[in-house]
Order: C-alpha cells, then sequence, then structure tokens
C-alpha cells in the first residue's frame, strides 16, 4: 500500500504536466485551425466576388446576391454540422467530417467556368447557378469547420471544453483580417491565378490541422457525442428569438451595404467594410463578461437612430458614410451582445448555430432576393433599421448616462430653435433637416429612459422621414442592376441611377446631347466631320438614354450595347426620352456585356464609346489590355473613346498604361464647361481617347498626355486600391 501511495505521489506531477501540455497543444492546434478556416470562409468571398464582379456591370447586388448564396451555403453546413455531431460517434464523426472537408481538393483551385458572362434576363438565378459550380462544394465545407471545432474540443477534456465559444472568437478574427488583408496586400500584389493556387495551399493545410483536431479528440467509440447530461430543452420561443437576433444583423449589414453601394459610393472596395464591421461585433460579442454592455449599447443605438434621418437628406461622403457604419456597428453589436448572452450549455451548441444560420439567411433572402420584387426603391434598409430599433430592451443601469442623455437633448432644443429662426428663408432641404432635429429632440424627451416608447417613435420618424423626402420623381424602378428614377424639371427630364444622371431630355433643346454628351467637350469632338464624309458605324458600351444618338446622321448606323434590359426599356419610351426616336441614323440596341458582344462581333467601327460604368462601380473587365486590345481592333484607323468621369478613382494613368503596352495614343481631355455651355445643359466631365500610334489624329480639342502609372491591369489583375484618391473620401 505504502508503494503504491509512493509510485502516486512520484507520478502525479508528471500526470498533471502531460496534462497541462496536453491541453495547451488542443488550445494551439484548436485556435490554429479555427482562425485558418474562416481566414479561407472569408477569403474566398471576396475572391469570387473580384472573378464575377466585373463580368456583371459592377452591380451591387451581384454582391448581395452573392451574399445570399454565402449565407444560404452557410447554413447547409451548419445543418450538417449539427445533425453528424448529433446522431454519429465520435470515431465516425471525425472519419465523416475529414471526407467532407477533403473532398473539394479534387476540384480546386477555383476558376470561373469557361465562356460564362452574366444572363442579363435571369441574373439572379444565372448568379446563384455559376456560384454553386465553381465554389458551393468548397465553401459548403468550409462552413462545416467552425461548429465542428468548437463540438469537437468539448471532447478533448480541456478545463475550458465546456464552454468553447471562445472558437468562435478566434475564427471571426481570422474573418476580419482576410477581408481586410484582401485589398490591402493580397489584391495589389497577386494575379487572380496565384490568388486561386494560394487559397489551395491554405486550404491543403487547413485539411491537415483539423487532422490533427481529430487526434486529439478523446475517443468514445460507439457512443454519441456528449449526451444531454443536464436535461435541458430548448424552448421554442428561445429558438425563435435566436433567430431574429440574427436576421436583423443580416438584413441590415446587406441594407446598409446597398444602401451605401447605389446612393452614395458605389465600389467595391466599401463592400468589405460593413462586413468587417459585422464579423466584428461577434468578436466583441463571445468574449466573456460581454453581457454587461448590452444596456449600454442598447442607449446608443436608440439615441444613435435618431441621427439616421439626417443622412438621407444629403451630406458629404464621410458623415454620411460615418453615421451609418457607426449605427450598424451598435445595431449589430447589440443584438450579437443578446445572442452571446443567451448562448446555451454546450450540448445545444451545434444547434444554436444552425439557429443563427437560419436567421442569417432569412435576413439575406429578405433584403436581396424579395425586396427587389416588392419594392420599386431600396425600402429594405430602412424597414431593417426599424426593426433594430423595435429590438431595443428595457435599460436596468442607466446611472450616470441619464446625465448624457439630458445634455444630448438640450443640444437637439438648441439647434431646433436656430433651425427655425431661418426656416422661412431655407431651400427644403434645410426644412427637412429642421424637421428632423425637432422629431429627435421630441423622442429624446419623450422617450428618455424608457426605450419601449423611444423605440416605436424612433421608427415612424424614419420612415416619415424616407417617405416624404423631397422628390420630383415621376417613375421609380429597379432591376438586378441598380434602382432608377426619372425625374422631371421644367426645363428636363433625367434618368438617374443611385446619385448619377445617365441622361437628359432638355424641354428647349429636343434632340441635342447635354451632360456628358454636350457638342462642345470631348464627346462633340470625337463626332465632328465634313458634311461630305461616308456614313459611319458607331458603336457605344452603354445607353443611358441614347443622347449619343443625336449626333447621327443619315446613312449611319449607331449600336448601342447594354447589359440592362431595363435601361433599354427606359430609354426607347418616348414619353421620357426621344433622342434614339428622333436620331437621323440607323439605332440598334443589343443588350448583354458589352465587351463580349464587341468581341464576337465582326463589325468595324469609326468611333467605339465605352460609357458603361454603373455611378462610380469600375467594371473593371472593359479596361484591361485585353479589353483594349479588342476596343482597337474593332477601330482600325478610328478612335476609342473612354468616359472615366469618377468621384474616387484617377483611371487615366491606368489607360495610358495599358495603351504604351498594346502601340497606342492614350490622351485625356478634362472638359469644364463655359457658362453659355452650362445653359445649354453641359457638365464636367473626363475623357481618354485611344488609337493606334501613328494613325492620323482627327480629334480638336484641349487634349493632353498622360503619364503612366502603376502596374498594368490584365484579366487576371487590377488593383483599384492604387487609383483610389484618398482625398475624395474625406471630403464633407
Amino acid at each position: 500500500m505504502e508503494m503504491a501511495e509512493a509510485a502516486r505521489d512520484i507520478t502525479a506531477p508528471l500526470v498533471h504536466t502531460q496534462t497541462a501540455t496536453r491541453d495547451r497543444v488542443a488550445v494551439g492546434v484548436f485556435t490554429a485551425t479555427s482562425f485558418v478556416g474562416s481566414t479561407l470562409l472569408f477569403l474566398v468571398q471576396p475572391m469570387v466576388g473580384r472573378l464575377l464582379l466585373p463580368r456583371a456591370g459592377g452591380s451591387a447586388s451581384l454582391w448581395s446576391t452573392a451574399m445570399v448564396f454565402f449565407q444560404v451555403t452557410l447554413l447547409a453546413g451548419y445543418l450538417f454540422a449539427h445533425f453528424s455531431t448529433s446522431r454519429l460517434g465520435v470515431a465516425r464523426h471525425r472519419y465523416a467530417h475529414l471526407a467532407v472537408l477533403a473532398a473539394p481538393l479534387l476540384v480546386l483551385p477555383l476558376a470561373v467556368p469557361e465562356g460564362w458572362s452574366l444572363n442579363a434576363a435571369q441574373p439572379v438565378l444565372d448568379t446563384l447557378r455559376v456560384l454553386t459550380v465553381m465554389v458551393g462544394l468548397p465553401f459548403f465545407a468550409l462552413a462545416t469547420a467552425s461548429p465542428t471545432l468548437q463540438r469537437w474540443f468539448a471532447e478533448t477534456g480541456h478545463r475550458q471544453a465546456s464552454d468553447p465559444y471562445f472558437l468562435y472568437a478566434a475564427g471571426n478574427v481570422g474573418s476580419i483580417g482576410a477581408l481586410a488583408g484582401y485589398p490591402l496586400l493580397i489584391e495589389p500584389h497577386l494575379g487572380l491565378g496565384a490568388q486561386t493556387r494560394v487559397f489551395t495551399l491554405g486550404y491543403a493545410a487547413l485539411v491537415a490541422l483539423t487532422a490533427g483536431c481529430a487526434l486529439l479528440v478523446r475517443s468514445h467509440s460507439g457512443h454519441r457525442m456528449v449526451a444531454v447530461a443536464s436535461g435541458s430543452r430548448l424552448a421554442p420561443r428561445r429558438r425563435l428569438t435566436w433567430v431574429v437576433l440574427a436576421a436583423v444583423p443580416s438584413a441590415l449589414l446587406l441594407g446598409v451595404t446597398r444602401h451605401l453601394a447605389t446612393d452614395v459610393a458605389s465600389f467595391p472596395l466599401l463592400w468589405a467594410v460593413p462586413l468587417a464591421l459585422y464579423l466584428l461585433t461577434f468578436v466583441i460579442a463571445f468574449r466573456a463578461g460581454s453581457e454587461r454592455r448590452v444596456d449600454t449599447v442598447n442607449m446608443l443605438v436608440l439615441i444613435g437612430a435618431i441621427g439616421l434621418p439626417l443622412s438621407f437628406l444629403g451630406l458629404g461622403l464621410t458623415m454620411t458614410v460615418g453615421i451609418h457604419l457607426a449605427w450598424f456597428f451598435a445595431a449589430a453589436l447589440l443584438c450579437h451582445l443578446r445572442l452571446a448572452a443567451d448562448r446555451p450549455p454546450v450540448e445545444h451548441l451545434t444547434e444554436f448555430y444552425a439557429w443563427l444560420s437560419v436567421g442569417g439567411a432569412l435576413g439575406g433572402v429578405t433584403v436581396a432576393l424579395l425586396a427587389p420584387v416588392i419594392f420599386d426603391r431600396v425600402w429594405e434598409y430602412p424597414l431593417a433599421i426599424v426593426a433594430a430599433v423595435a429590438l431595443g430592451v428595457p435599460m436596468r443601469r442607466l446611472g450616470g448616462a441619464r446625465r448624457h442623455v439630458r445634455t444630448a437633448a438640450t443640444t437637439l432644443a438648441v439647434l431646433i430653435l436656430l433651425a427655425a429662426g431661418a426656416w422661412f428663408r431655407a431651400d427644403d432641404d434645410f426644412r427637412m433637416t429642421a424637421a428632423a432635429l425637432g422629431a429627435a429632440g421630441a423622442i429624446v424627451y419623450l422617450g428618455w429612459g424608457r426605450p419601449r416608447i423611444m423605440a416605436p417613435l424612433t421608427a415612424a420618424t424614419l420612415l416619415i422621414v424616407v417617405a416624404v423626402g423631397p422628390t420630383q420623381a415621376i417613375h421609380r424602378d429597379r432591376s438586378f442592376f441598380g434602382t432608377y428614377e426619372i425625374i422631371a424639371y421644367p426645363d428636363r427630364t433625367e434618368l438617374v441611377m443611385g446619385t448619377t444622371i445617365h441622361g437628359r431630355e432638355l424641354a428647349d433643346y429636343p434632340g441635342h446631347a447635354s451632360s456628358y454628351y454636350h457638342p462642345a467637350g470631348p464627346r462633340g469632338a470625337a463626332f465632328e466631320r465634313p458634311d461630305d464624309e461616308p456614313p459611319w458605324h458607331i458603336g457605344v458600351v452603354g445607353l443611358g438614354v441614347g443622347e449619343i444618338a443625336a449626333y447621327g446622321r443619315p446613312g449611319d448606323q449607331i449600336t448601342f450595347f447594354e447589359i440592362d434590359p431595363l435601361v433599354a426599356d427606359l430609354a426607347t419610351n418616348t414619353a421620357w426620352f426621344g433622342h434614339l426616336d428622333r436620331s437621323a441614323a440607323e439605332v440598334d440596341i443589343q443588350v448583354g456585356d458589352g465587351r463580349l458582344l464587341v468581341e464576337a462581333s465582326d463589325d468595324r467601327y469609326d468611333v467605339l464609346v465605352v460609357d458603361a460604368f454603373s455611378s462610380d462601380a469600375i467594371p473593371v473587365h472593359l479596361l484591361t489590355t485585353e479589353a483594349i486590345e479588342a476596343y482597337l481592333d474593332h477601330v482600325g484607323d478610328g478612335v476609342v473613346m473612354v468616359h472615366i468621369s469618377n468621384r474616387y478613382f484617377d483611371l487615366g494613368p491606368v489607360l495610358a498604361r495599358i495603351a504604351t503596352h498594346v502601340g497606342a495614343d492614350a490622351q485625356l481631355w478634362h472638359y469644364d464647361p463655359l457658362p453659355a455651355d452650362r445653359a445649354t445643359g453641359a457638365s464636367s466631365s473626363r475623357w481618354v481617347s485611344l488609337r493606334a500610334t501613328g494613325s492620323p489624329s482627327r480629334l480638336d480639342g484641349p487634349w493632353e498626355s498622360i503619364e503612366p502609372e502603376g502596374r498594368r491591369w490584365t484579366d487576371d489583375f487590377s488593383d483599384l486600391l492604387a487609383t483610389l484618391d484618398l482625398l475624395s473620401l474625406i471630403h464633407i
């Protein structure tokens, strides 16, 4: 007996040391695996967007549709993880999961199906189909990783095995790193081919790390994983709460992304920011002790919401983006804090994540797929805001925060008085601002300390401000590619997409080209020719309202290439626009991707105009070396005119670099109209002319040479970040 006790005394420290070492190894391996898996899960999303977006006209809806695909596939992965871990023994489940995870190695690296371009007649279904083919299996496999790893960790015997949710936070850190690293580190330095190869190597590393995790799981062969020992049951109401708290942030994520991309600053670099903030809220929410922040964040959400109406009234870019993203972050954090505070015991872990993914998919489907069918403008975002505000919970510990609320209310009251003094001398936007401030002050005083009153008042104010905001739109419509308004003024009718005018009809100058196409500007110079010159064939990538048709002469042929069928319908409606109907030329409209249609054509053009940007979004594939070569091949001694007007990107040096490579001359004209030209509808614009080196120049005007800069864009590589004008992002 004494010898046995002595043996135990000797071996006890050794066993303890071995256990501690094993625990450290388990935490390290599982944390690394979660980090790598989540990094790949969110690295593949911008990568796939980069592969597909250029072929879809730069539409923000493609990103929204892709997000729905990812959310639904994530749901499928979480459901698989839940049911497989519930129904299989440890040994069988390890083998099953490793088989699912390894299967995508047979189809990697990622690639767009040969010859694919977006089917404009069925853009949503076509996008979902191509995503399923190219990334469905890898993304599904990655989606199973996070809940599976957390569930496995519960079987390691580690002291934290009963609460493995810390792995979820670690995974989200990797997700944020992927979203930030892609535009800053990966895209500027690696072509798409190299990116897909790096992803494949990372995926293989994930499979190896997951196999290591499987070895660390204590084997309970023949038994189900962690039987429900506590006997706890989940109430249906609790499951529904999880779904709602997950659905609202998901809807807000897509809503704020679409609002900013469509109505504020439509460029893809902005799209990743809301997603990164969304993931950051998970990191914060699932930290220990996070439930203590619920009341504070709730107060910020309610008070912050009363300022949102101001952002709809046309503030500067920085303030508008800042207001929306700050409030979105607070609202998403509130929902996720409540989810984290209500997370169940480990035996219900996989089911918890399954219900969260149900909510995420529900919010995404509602915003991305249902809302465009139901609403003629972006109503889904204000409604998501209302839903988030309605989730306000009683604040139990306001403490000193009451003083801050009173101070804020007093400040708003002063602002209201100042605004009222200038009411009758102000324009409609100022009056709307004053009204919004007045409503905000009333809400704070009436709802102070009583969020159940404050929430509905705020929600009602938001809807009223958005609904009755000043507008002169006589028609609204939306498609996969954007939202459109036809706005009638006494002297003109305009087609507006988001915040960008895409063409106009002047009441006093019917058939007269205006805005970017004014005869006094670069566009007019491109069409100058002697009266006795033979008829031209003119190609135009991008229809607008067809103002270029005004330059057509008898015998000319003008072929428009337009990716959005709705734009073609609006432009040909003579009740609003008559450029196409009045043109002396023969006009033809072809619906589809302009570059692909030009490449497939045997036609030759005297002038080929590329003017297909949606707001400030850049359809990159229209500006690559391969694209420019195709355009020049179809003009011979003619000229290619590229419209590069943009608030955020300087594309002139990019085109100059490509022109140098392909043996062409590139010149820039930054057109600033004279007052007399502005009186007849002229707008500032920037145009680049491209012609084969040595071909005769027939363009009059102050054309300037462009200094090539940066790395040359190709179908495999482009770097939008290098062309970004940072000063444009900080103006007020």
